[in-house]
């Protein structure tokens, strides 16, 4: 019996995407959840897993197309293999990003590290009533549909309510989207060669996020400075029976520690503003979004509840995570659902950085390399090893006072360890 693959719903506001490469081939034995093709949307690079099991009769896309949810991808004959049910669609996809994690380790490579200190994000739209080319212009426009009056049918969002939102905002002087149009570039090629490069979908993403995330939120940098040395000799002590674990304990696996500590006693720092309401929303939860530089851009997939898991279970997931998202094998609910994100530029040799908010989290901590320098102890001079912390935050939500209180926080469960691991 035949049976056609067709691509299925992405998510919200995901119209259409581009077939980066063909998994299968005609003739091939696929199992269900076998992936059949890469698509890359504007939300992220997925693999597309087949809903059923059977031999690929015909492959009914090429790379390079860009393909609407509904397309026929393969048609497959059940004759061969089980016929199961369909799998579980994957989800909308959204770019959080922000950051991979940290650490003062002059010989370790950090499993996540990031070129620049920024993570590609998306508004939430909820599910609001509003078509994907509504989403997309709001989107664009930096407009949050969960403030938009819908005059639809069944109070249906349109474009038209969009601009109406725009334009009442903009008369009540309150900053509702982003920089208006760029101006008009000038003509490079009178001064020399030139060469165009179409944009991959994924830079267009991380642009449309950071744009949305600096115009939207005013930003402050608090910077500060932890002794790892003591963090560096309880990893040295701990190492092995990670690795008899399978795992690989990193210091960036006890930063995310730290972090969970500094969460824990500062919590406005693990919410989010709804400025449509006039709340807070304080999540009982900590997922923390670890930026990964790959091939094709930042991707920030999420450790999800963090708090309770062990430095060993974090390790592995850690390791397997970076590794998997590294190589476009991360599945799209990864990259959501983050509540603080970390960047790291250390592995790359950086120091000090402004890293940019992950709209809609509140704050972001950035770790520059772990450097030897001579620290004034009790009247004596030692080298000791210094890590540099950068935590952006949203100052509608956190007061200058409460952002050096939190560097302070991570300050001392960096440099006392055992005891943060403790609940100290």
């Amino acid at each position: 019996m035949a049976k056609e693959f067709k691509l299925p719903d992405l998510g919200d506001g995901v119209e259409t995407g581009d077939v980066l490469s063909l998994l299968v081939s005609v003739g091939d034995v696929v199992e269900v959840d076998q992936g059949v093709i890469e698509l890359e949307t504007d939300k992220a690079l997925i693999e597309v897993p087949s809903e059923f099991a059977g031999t690929v009769v015909s492959v009914n896309v090429s790379e390079g197309d860009s393909i609407p949810p509904g397309t026929v991808i393969i048609t497959l004959d059940q004759a061969v293999g089980d016929d199961s049910a369909p799998a579980e669609q994957p989800p909308a996809v959204a770019a959080e990003p922000a950051p991979a994690p940290p650490a003062a380790e002059p010989e370790a490579a950090e499993p996540a590290a990031t070129p620049a200190p920024a993570t590609p994000v998306a508004i939430s739209d909820g599910a609001i009533p509003a078509a994907p080319a509504t989403r997309r212009f709001a989107r664009e426009l930096g407009v949050n549909l969960q403030g938009v009056s819908g005059t639809g049918p069944g109070g249906r969002i349109v474009k038209d309510d969009v601009q109406e939102h725009v334009r009442g905002a903009m008369a009540g002087g309150a900053v509702a989207s982003g920089p208006g149009p760029a101006p008009p570039l000038p003509d490079f090629s009178k001064w020399g060669a030139i060469e165009r490069q179409p944009l991959p979908k994924i830079r267009q993403l991380i642009a449309r996020n950071l744009t949305t995330a600096w115009t939207q939120i005013p930003h402050v940098t608090q910077f500060g400075s932890a002794d790892g040395t003591e963090l560096e000799a309880f990893r040295q002590r701990n190492k092995g029976a990670a690795e008899a674990r399978g795992a690989k304990l990193t210091p960036t696996v006890l930063v995310l520690k730290a972090i969970v500590t500094a969460l824990k006693t500062f919590p406005q720092f693990n919410t989010s503003l709804d400025t449509a309401t006039n709340e807070i929303i304080l999540k009982r939860y900590i997922n923390l979004g670890i930026a990964v530089d790959t091939e094709r851009g930042l991707l920030v997939p999420v450790i999800k509840d963090v708090d309770r898991k062990d430095i060993y279970d974090l390790a592995a997931e850690l390791g397997d995570l970076g590794e998997r998202t590294r190589n476009n094998r991360v599945s799209p609910d990864e990259l959501q659902g983050g509540t603080f994100s970390v960047s790291n530029l250390g592995s790359l040799g950086g120091s000090s950085f402004t890293p940019i908010v992950n709209h809609p989290e509140a704050a972001i901590l950035g770790i520059g390399r772990g450097r030897e320098e001579a620290v004034v102890i009790d009247g004596r001079i030692e080298a000791r090893i210094m890590i540099p912390l950068c935590l952006s935050y949203d100052h509608r939500i956190v007061d200058g006072a409460d952002g050096v209180r939190f560097v302070n926080k991570l300050i001392e469960s960096l440099q006392n360890p055992e005891h943060m691991l403790l609940g100290g």
